[in-house]
């Protein structure tokens, strides 16, 4: 008989910080509410703190320190700082150090530190409860540039007292000059804790399992604009795991994204540059790769399957070339526009020739789109 494998130890301190904050979250808190009432202050300082310390988490610990999606000035650098620590999700450093070898090892069960192919409680939360990868703890060897981070090295060599000072002296402060320092405390500090750790934990465990995979299945990544609603805009996490430095998680105006809406707009200020995004050819084509490949699996057991895939691929290639044809031609089309040149006969001829290219690829798409649905309809 094979030889079981013994379970890694028990990390008891997490357990306990989470048992504890979990049971004044939903006992501690409606047993307030039912007693004493909760003052509309306390609820406002609440919501202020959730975004706060979850955006710092998605704005700062994900999209800037893990991946390196944008680059922003140090004053934003340490208001996120501090706000991540008070979210209580471990350093930057370590975060990120994290981060990086999930999106380096996906799904890999040995080596992913929250493979959501082990199951929602493992990627949610089971991962944080035993020693499974203590070798973790130190080796930071794929955050160099972290570490010469100055104020990445700063929270992460202060972390507890950061952690402390932020969440029990900010809202202990807000709540004496509120007159109810208990109930800013339960409520502004311990519950909203609990609502930040478990919304951003379900970037790393639903956001693998609901949803559409719209760019790519090698991983198990989906997208869901409803989950986006939950988490600061991560839920299309599909996009972010084929496209990891854009800074953008949700590229369309319609897409709930409060993350890539506040980096932006710290852009017009100047506290945020070199904001990252995919080429808008490379983000359609994986788009259409993705539409080819789920057709071809839906006709793949009919009667004419080899007739079927042809007229498909047919139609793909020519999709491919009309977009790219539109995009290089747009891409010229700005780069002259940038120059501030006047409208010479070349710069009238592009716009013409760009159009035009843009109307054949619209065309296409919808060629393609009728094309799906006329080959995957039962007969």
């Amino acid at each position: 008989m094979p030889k079981i494998q013994p379970k890694p130890p028990l990390i008891w301190l997490n357990i306990i910080i989470f048992s504890v904050l979990t049971l004044i979250t939903l006992l501690g808190v409606p047993w307030w509410a039912m007693s004493y009432g909760v003052e509309t202050s306390t609820i406002v300082v609440t919501v202020v703190l959730f975004f706060y310390t979850g955006m710092s988490i998605t704005a700062g610990y994900h999209r800037l320190w893990s991946h390196k999606t944008y680059d922003a000035h140090p004053i934003i650098k340490f208001v996120l700082a501090v706000g991540g620590a008070m979210a209580l999700q471990n350093s930057i450093l370590h975060w990120s150090s994290d981060h990086r070898v999930h999106h380096r090892h996906v799904d890999d069960n040995e080596k992913d530190p929250y493979s959501a192919k082990k199951g929602f409680w493992y990627s949610h939360i089971g991962w944080m409860l035993r020693e499974y990868q203590p070798v973790r703890y130190s080796d930071y060897s794929n955050c160099k540039d972290l570490l010469k981070d100055k104020i990445v090295m700063w929270q992460h060599n202060h972390y507890i007292a950061i952690v402390l000072i932020a969440n029990f002296g900010i809202t202990g402060v807000i709540g004496w000059l509120n007159g109810n320092i208990v109930e800013m405390i339960l409520i502004a500090g311990v519950c909203r804790l609990v609502l930040v750790h478990h919304v951003t934990f379900f970037i790393n465990s639903l956001a693998h399992i609901w949803g559409k995979q719209t760019y790519t299945d090698v991983n198990t990544a989906r997208d869901n604009g409803i989950l986006a609603l939950f988490t600061f805009g991560e839920g299309y996490h599909n996009y972010h795991h084929i496209f990891e430095y854009d800074y953008r998680n949700g590229i369309r105006w319609w897409h709930y994204d409060p993350t890539k809406w506040l980096i932006k707009s710290l852009s017009w200020f100047g506290l945020t540059k070199n904001l990252r995004t995919v080429p808008e050819d490379r983000i359609q084509q994986a788009k259409f790769s993705m539409q080819l490949l789920k057709a071809k699996n839906k006709i793949a057991h009919v009667h004419n399957a080899d007739v079927l895939k042809q007229k498909l691929e047919t139609e793909y290639h020519l999709l491919i070339e009309k977009c790219n044809a539109y995009y290089a031609s747009h891409k010229r089309l700005v780069r002259i526009q940038q120059r501030h040149l006047q409208k010479t006969v070349e710069k009238i001829d592009l716009q013409n020739t760009c159009e035009e290219l843009k109307q054949a690829f619209i065309e296409q798409k919808q060629r393609w789109q009728f094309i799906q649905i006329q080959l995957v309809q039962p007969a």
